[in-house]
């Protein structure tokens, strides 16, 4: 069938499978038989076999599949059935950076530690690599070397594929909206070794960087997150990834002296001051809600100016003169959208006049519907959220 397809141009000509390159899997369209309460499945020419049952089957199962990985053996069963439209029920927004020190930085603040699983096991495997290679290829005690080799590298795989899960399920679970930046993973990881005519520089600290980021696995982050937003009814949106860190997202300067070190941010403009990833998160979440909105943003410098730069002129002024809290009065109201809290800057106050209210619940559902009616006027973004002010007493 492979190769009528090939002569009559429906497809290219098929590769035989390589010896040891070759994916061990094979897929059975019809024939087979699950039963889940004997936790058994029928495959052709081989009969029955035990299986433990991981999950319910929900539908009609359509094929099944039989993989290798390591010395373990698994079958994944293809169902069909209808399912409704799904809607999200949180309304939450949030923007993601990604990075190396720390895998994740959202906008509201919170930071998710790498896993490093590869750096972990890296002393071992190596060891483990050094004897395979001072075995006879082929020979028995060569595949007994290889094969403890394959079962750190399943022990690696399945580590990273947990941690990513469990982090990916949570968050499309909290947030309805999610912003992440359009990285290229394979121009970042590409080797510097260069050419004979034209060698490259740096190369051994280059291979470590690389090696950091393919530890990270971005783009199996993003995948997850595209299919689990899908299932869940929210949205990803994939921004620009430019100047993100190096553009201050209170007043929208872009130079890269705002970010003389990997870790600070320091706008030489206004001085808003914050951690550097923490910043980029929230130009991240600006940018993809400026594409929410269907505006152009080809420019790398479109977006940018997030909502940071409306809740800095709260107070009045395009731009403060320094960043921090401003107080006046016996009470300031400090602006606490979720992406902000924990910033530090880009906080402003509103003067409270005299105390009309009989609790403080009262002025915060005030200040809320000034600031909601303030960002309407100013075709600004709509939070969803019920409580954008907080009190802090002087």
């Amino acid at each position: 069938m492979a190769f009528k397809n090939f002569f009559e141009g429906r497809a290219g000509r098929p590769a035989p499978k390589k010896k040891f390159k070759s994916q061990d899997s094979f897929r059975y369209p019809q024939g087979f038989k699950v039963e889940e309460g004997n936790k058994r499945i029928y495959l052709p020419k081989i009969g029955w076999v035990r299986y433990r049952n991981s999950r319910d089957l929900r539908g009609v199962a359509k094929n099944v599949t039989i993989s290798r990985h390591g010395d373990k053996w698994f079958a994944s069963i293809q169902t069909e059935y209808e399912i409704k439209e799904p809607v999200h029920g949180s309304a939450s927004q949030v923007g993601v950076d990604l990075g190396v020190f720390r895998f994740a930085t959202e906008s509201n603040g919170k930071a998710i530690e790498p896993l490093n699983a590869l750096k972990k096991h890296a002393t071992r495997l190596r060891r483990y690599q050094r004897s395979m290679s001072r075995k006879v290829k082929f020979s028995q005690n060569w595949k007994k070397a290889k094969a403890k080799v394959a079962k750190l590298h399943l022990a690696v795989a399945n580590s990273r594929k947990d941690f990513l899960h469990k982090l990916t399920t949570e968050q499309t679970k909290t947030h309805g909206l999610i912003c992440i930046e359009d990285l290229k993973v394979a121009n970042m990881s590409r080797s510097a070794s260069g050419t004979l005519e034209e060698p490259g520089k740096n190369v051994k600290q280059k291979t470590g960087l690389n090696r950091a980021i393919l530890d990270q696995a971005w783009s199996e982050y993003r995948r997850q997150l595209e299919y689990k937003m899908g299932w869940a009814g929210g949205q990803l949106i994939a921004v620009p990834a430019m100047n993100t860190s190096r553009t201050c997202p209170c007043c929208g300067h872009i130079s890269k002296d705002n970010r003389k070190t990997q870790i600070n941010f320091i706008c030489v403009e206004c001085g808003f001051a914050a951690n550097a990833d923490y910043v980029a998160a929230i130009n991240i979440l600006g940018r993809g809600l400026k594409m929410l909105k269907g505006q152009d943003t080809a420019d790398a410098s479109a977006g940018c100016e997030s909502t940071a730069r409306i809740a800095c002129e709260v107070n009045g002024e395009v731009r403060p003169s320094a960043a921090g809290t401003h107080r006046n009065g016996r009470l300031a109201a400090i602006v606490g959208i979720p992406f902000l809290q924990g910033a530090g800057g880009c906080q402003v106050s509103v003067k409270m006049g005299p105390l009309a209210w009989s609790s403080l619940e009262q002025r915060c559902d005030f200040l809320n519907s000034t600031l909601r009616s303030y960002i309407e006027e100013m075709g600004g973004v709509n939070f969803h959220s019920s409580r954008v002010f907080r009190i802090v007493s002087r």
